[in-house]
């Protein structure tokens, strides 16, 4: 009788132990990842279902607004970042899905950096901004798939190194009536952001991702992920949020959008 007692208070334990969330490799909590607004600073994240290796979150944002992505390695490791907006690469502008063959920023041990638009070249990028889905640049592709979502893969590195791009030190489908509510991020004006090539060999599997879907606040209180307000639901469908110096022609960064219009890929 009383080993079965004993039994039953072990049960408690066991659930609780089941219903902590497992660290992702030890980096959940050592790298940040912020959606910085010129004019606001730091946007304020509404978390949802956060467990394991994923984490989201919402943020409200307005309409013309230029922003910029915020990562902070807080480790004490080198980690490669694979980053979407509306889906596309923020390096090639190709349709990502976070793979670790894909360009990636690199970010040394306890350092931080800020990515603040398309990549156009080496040395230069086209600002984020928050605008309609057919000014965005995914629109450019003709491609709704991930809209309105800036996603973050984390990837610690291997012995064996590949190349990944380093911000110098010197720089700072869904249904007509709710894509008609959804947002998609612009490409904004040049702007200088010095980069070089380095020897970056990722995992297998990234140990983070990070999603951020940004919407009007509008949208977000009818919604109720916003306190206090109204809620309506939203049908479409997300790839990425699931209901659970001179202009460089290279392969290898963002086309400007205009070339997009008559020759979608």
């Amino acid at each position: 009788m009383k080993t079965f007692r004993n039994m039953l208070a072990l049960i408690p334990l066991l659930m609780l132990a089941l219903a902590l969330p497992v660290h992702a490799d030890g980096l959940s909590n050592k790298v940040d990842v912020q959606v910085i607004s010129d004019d606001r600073g730091k946007l304020h994240e509404y978390p949802v279902d956060s467990w394991g290796r994923k984490q989201r979150s919402y943020i409200a944002v307005r309409d013309g607004e230029r922003y910029r992505i915020r990562v902070r390695n807080r480790s004490g490791q080198r980690i490669g970042l694979v980053i979407a907006v509306d889906g596309r690469n923020i390096i090639t502008g190709d349709k990502s899905w976070l793979g670790r063959k894909e360009a990636k920023y690199v970010l040394d041990p306890w350092e931080s950096a800020e990515y603040e638009g398309w990549r156009t070249s080496r040395n230069q990028v086209n600002r984020f901004y928050f605008t309609d889905v057919e000014d965005s640049y995914a629109d450019a592709w003709g491609d709704h798939s991930a809209m309105g979502v800036i996603a973050v893969a984390v990837y610690k590195q291997k012995e064996h190194e590949h190349y990944g791009y380093q911000q110098k030190r010197e720089s700072s489908s869904r249904s007509k009536a709710a894509r008609s509510e959804a947002m998609g991020t612009g490409f904004g004006e040049r702007q200088w952001s010095p980069t070089h090539k380095v020897r970056f060999q990722p995992r297998k599997k990234p140990a983070l991702k990070k999603f951020i879907k940004y919407e009007r606040r509008r949208s977000l209180c009818r919604r109720g992920i916003i306190r206090h307000c109204g809620r309506d639901h939203d049908d479409g469908w997300n790839r990425f949020w699931p209901d659970d110096d001179d202009y460089d022609d290279s392969d290898e960064y963002a086309p400007y959008p205009w070339r997009l219009r008559h020759h979608r890929k």
